[in-house]
């Protein structure tokens, strides 16, 4: 007893392998559990021999006869000391003395049935009683003559026995055997390695013997086939050998549990021992199986136990196996989904475990989604993989506000704020301003990159901004010029609303943000004395914002914030003036000074656009300047054409564009000038030859030009103008052409309008008098006229033509301006 006592306290459970140390990585697929309450108390006096299962009932059979009814808990309910059937939910019984041991008892599965009440019994024969008519017991035999029978198995109408030489299945209904399946192995003592029998649906028979597994399927034989024989026979499907003996059978589904007894050679003594019996998951296949899973079980004493000691039953539909050994009683359930977790909990598989649990958290009954985060957080903190544990508490803690500080605690212990610090939850919920401030002051000591962009990724309202910037300033007195220190105090002086504070400091660091704060804040009235500030750091900026807000910032103030900054001056009004040339007519003067400085290729825009710069300013400036072109637009502009071709010709030497300007002015007196003042200057004429021959004709050149005077490329530019010459008589040829042809078009159309007729009715009136052109007596005579212009007027309405005007025309049309309508009929009556 105090062997079994210390096995009991051991686990049910243990791998196979002894010299294995490391544990399997798969799961198992059962749990074990024994049974105890008043089992316990019987194996302690007795020993079990078998068992059945029955909806919530355990029946117990034990070596000193007795059977014991239990409960699933392991409570006796009942006793008897005889064969006895009992029913369970009715008064009915059935008590019986034999001649002769009893080994085994099945009874009709539907025995509540009155058309059911059979059962048999095995012992040196196998005996059916069945209920008469008159509530009387009568019995059958239904096979002897071949040794003890051992087991027995009733499926619907079908008795499944095994007896020393083999197995045979009995049709209840036909009265008839249908098959023996004969034994494999002789060599193997019945009575010490008997046979186990189980059903796994109505046709379906599951033989185990020794180490062979056969399982067999009852089909109905065809009608011609008959005959003489049984209308059902028996096909094996499938028959493979397993490892160890077979002490008992269960289905699971389309798989199989075997209960199987195991010898072991000892490595020491080298003599055969027995080992922990093994209950294996195996999937049949045709002629061999797959193991699934493998367990080997430490029940009481089996040291001291055989083959036939083993017995397993199961229970239908609640896939309960009990596992009855002489001194004790296991029973193996399916593992379910906490059981899943528990061994992810075990083996560290924390994520796994998690998502196990939140798939199934409709179904778990011992676990929390929460703990097993926890947990994992916890784990994850252990082997020091901070920032996966911190990212974890996102989902794990969720809006839980006293677990997120609990947590912020912990990793301040360890010394990993910054870890956690990115996940902090900033909306549902809000932690109290200490957390927040605490992870702060963190970086503040450490990095100050990271606090700048906590500083802007976190809401202003999450902590005390008074505190921090305290914190701030504080450091900055140890390093005044920290860029990054003192953006993001201007950050936080804009959260606190002190944007004048902000403003300065991202002035003094040209930061880009400072247009944008100025905007979204509306900060002009701060920047009316930080112009040049603003145009030092971005100038385009700064001017297109405040021409943008002109309303708020004037014109008159810029250019004087900008007195003393004169190219800062220039870039500012000449924008405006790009925008619109008469918002800043007033510099216009200022600004002709302004672009001969800085900017002199837009002064000739500047020029040419402005209608309100004064052109003697202006003129005086170019001529100090000597700005040349200017000049010369600025003298032509003024009306002096000839000063300005005379500049363009002496101080540009340019023959081409005193070309274009006199093309431009188009004045006669100006090619004159033009030409006598190229007329000994060879390059010069060869310029005017190529170039005026659309202008000026060429004859008046030519003759001009001295004898003996050598001009570059003559000849091709005499060339030029012939082409050109004769371009224009082409050009004048098809024009014609053109003209003649349309002219003509126009003249045929004309006269197809003319020749057609007028419609003229009685809604048609005289555009004199206004009334009726057609008089409504249709028998009176009348005169009328109609214009090309579809005017009609009555003869009288119209003026007497003159003696020097004979014809007469449209009084309407002609008093339009539209031309004169001749009258195109005359109609009498």
């Amino acid at each position: 007893m105090a062997e079994a006592e210390e096995q009991e306290t051991g686990s049910l459970e243990e791998s196979t392998d002894e010299s294995e140390e490391e544990e399997s990585e798969e799961e198992p697929k059962l749990k074990y559990e024994r049974l105890s309450n008043g089992v316990t108390e019987i194996l302690q006096k007795d020993a079990a021999s078998c068992m059945t299962v029955h909806d919530k009932f355990l029946a117990l059979g034990t070596h000193y006869g007795k059977v014991y009814l239990l409960d699933v808990q392991g409570n006796i309910t009942q006793k008897f000391d005889v064969v006895q059937v009992f029913g369970l939910y009715s008064g009915e019984e059935f008590h019986e003395t034999f001649d002769c041991p009893i080994k085994i008892i099945a009874v009709h599965p539907h025995f509540v049935r009155s058309s059911c009440k059979q059962f048999v019994t095995g012992g040196k024969k196998l005996l059916l009683f069945e209920r008469s008519w008159m509530s009387r017991w009568k019995s059958s035999v239904l096979h002897e003559g071949e040794g003890n029978i051992r087991s027995v198995k009733w499926r619907g109408h079908l008795i499944a026995w095994a007896n020393n030489m083999g197995v045979k299945i009995f049709d209840i209904t036909s009265k008839q055997r249908i098959t023996n399946v004969p034994r494999d192995d002789i060599s193997l003592r019945p009575d010490m390695y008997p046979c186990s029998l189980c059903w796994k649906d109505n046709v379906t028979l599951i033989i185990g013997w020794g180490t062979s597994v056969k399982i067999c399927s009852v089909k109905e034989r065809h009608a011609n086939e008959m005959r003489d024989l049984p209308s059902r026979y028996v096909e094996i499907v499938s028959q493979f050998e397993t490892e160890f003996y077979i002490s008992g059978l269960a289905p699971l589904c389309d798989q199989l549990v075997v209960l199987s007894y195991v010898k072991e050679v000892s490595e020491k003594t080298e003599r055969e021992y027995c080992a922990r019996p093994r209950l294996d998951i195996i999937q049949p296949l045709s002629e061999t199986c797959e193991e699934i899973s493998s367990d080997a079980l430490t029940v009481r004493g089996f040291q001291e136990n055989e083959c036939r000691d083993y017995h397993l039953e199961y229970s239908e539909g609640e896939s309960l196996f009990y596992i009855v050994s002489p001194r004790d009683v296991v029973v193996a359930k399916e593992r379910d989904q906490d059981d899943h977790i528990d061994w992810l909990l075990e083996k560290k598989k924390y994520e796994e475990a998690l998502m196990a649990a939140e798939i199934s958290q409709k179904n778990i009954k011992r676990h929390k989604i929460l703990d097993i985060g926890l947990a994992y957080i916890n784990h994850l903190v252990a082997r020091g993989e901070y920032d996966i544990a911190a990212r974890k508490c996102q989902k794990i803690l969720g809006k839980n506000a006293a677990l997120w500080e609990y947590e912020v605690y912990k990793f301040k212990e360890i010394g990993q704020l910054k870890a956690i610090s990115p996940y902090l939850p900033r909306g549902d919920p809000v932690l109290k301003p200490l957390i927040y401030e605490m992870i702060l002051h963190e970086f503040l000591e450490s990095d100050y990159e990271g606090f700048a962009t906590l500083i802007r990724e976190w809401p202003g309202d999450l902590y005390n901004n008074s505190v921090i910037v305290q914190a701030v300033r504080d450091h900055l007195k140890k390093d005044s010029q920290n860029r990054t220190l003192l953006k993001t105090l201007a950050e936080l002086y804009t959260y606190d609303k002190n944007y004048g504070n902000a403003l300065e400091i991202y002035l003094t660091l040209r930061h880009k943000d400072v247009f944008q704060l100025i905007h979204k804040h509306n900060l002009f009235s701060s920047i009316k004395d930080k112009i040049v500030l603003l145009m030092d750091f971005d100038s385009e900026k700064a001017v297109d914002m405040l021409l943008d807000n002109e309303d708020k910032i004037s014109i008159k103030k810029v250019v004087e914030e900008l007195e003393d900054r004169p190219e800062l001056q220039h870039v500012y009004l000449h924008k405006l003036f790009k925008r619109d040339h008469h918002k800043g007519q007033r510099y216009h003067e200022k600004q002709i000074s302004l672009y001969a400085e800085f900017d002199r290729p837009n002064l000739l825009p500047f020029l040419r656009d402005s209608i309100h710069c004064p052109l003697e300013k202006a003129l005086e400036i170019c001529q100090q300047r000597n700005f040349v072109e200017e000049t010369v637009y600025l003298l032509s502009r003024m009306g002096n054409s000839r000063s300005a071709l005379k500049m363009i010709m002496e101080e540009l030497h340019d023959v081409d564009k005193a070309i274009e300007f006199a093309k431009e002015q188009d004045d006669a007196e100006l090619w004159e000038d033009l030409i006598l003042y190229s007329i000994d200057k060879p390059p010069f004429i060869t310029g005017l030859l190529n170039n005026i021959g659309t202008h000026v004709d060429p004859i008046l050149l030519i003759h001009r030009i001295k004898e003996g005077m050598e001009i570059p490329n003559l000849r091709d530019s005499l060339v030029k103008i012939l082409q050109d010459y004769n371009l224009q008589i082409l050009l004048r040829e098809g024009c014609k052409k053109i003209l003649v042809a349309d002219s003509l078009s126009l003249l045929k159309k004309m006269h197809r309008t003319q020749m057609k007729g007028i419609l003229v009715d009685e809604e048609n009136i005289c555009e004199s008098c206004l009334s009726p052109i057609l008089p409504s007596d249709a028998a009176k005579p009348f005169s009328m006229v109609v214009f090309h212009c579809r005017h009609m007027f009555h003869k009288e309405c119209l003026p007497v033509p003159s003696m020097t005007s004979p014809a007469q025309f449209c009084n309407i049309c002609s008093a339009k301006h539209r031309g004169p309508g001749s009258a195109i009929l005359e109609m009498k009556k």
